[in-house]
């Protein structure tokens, strides 16, 4: 009963060996492109002041995010990610390329921007108040309960 053998030894030591060949690979960095972005050889074939919005989409495909509130411009969007084990994803390396266009749709510009260009945007928090300091709906009710006319519960009109 108390004996191990020789194969249970030899089964021991493979599942050992699996585990550790499995803990180390699930710590592999993934690395994850998403987006487009054209490299300058492929932007050779835009032509600025010549380039129509009609030709870009033609050359690239439709732009990840177009322009708001009359602003013309289209903008392709490219991103690489790490990925390691459990941790959050790292951003290594991010491409915005923008094409600005005139009034009559034809490039007025083109512009790259990348990771090192970013600037962090603060976002402010602005909630309007509506004059309930943390009060809970049952102590709404009973706040109301004194408040209540009896001639107008009743129906009696004055």
């Amino acid at each position: 009963m108390g004996m191990i053998t020789g194969k249970t030894i030899t089964g021991l030591r493979a599942a050992g060996i699996l585990a550790v060949v499995l803990a180390l690979s699930a710590c592999t960095p993934v690395t994850r492109y998403h987006g487009f972005a054209p490299t300058a050889d492929e932007l050779a074939a835009v032509q600025v002041g010549q380039s129509t919005r009609d030709s870009v989409t033609a050359i690239f495909g439709p732009p990840t995010a177009e322009g708001v509130l009359g602003n013309n411009d289209y903008y392709y969007v490219s991103s690489t990610f790490r990925h390691y084990g459990p941790f959050a994803p790292k951003e290594l390396e991010r491409q915005v390329l923008v094409f600005s266009f005139d009034q009559g749709a034809v490039v007025r510009n083109l512009a790259r921007y990348t990771l090192e260009d970013g600037q962090v945007v603060v976002l402010e928090r602005q909630v309007t108040e509506d004059g309930i300091n943390d009060v809970t709906f049952i102590a709404q009710l009973l706040g109301a309960f004194g408040r209540v006319d009896a001639g107008a519960l009743l129906g009696d009109a004055p």
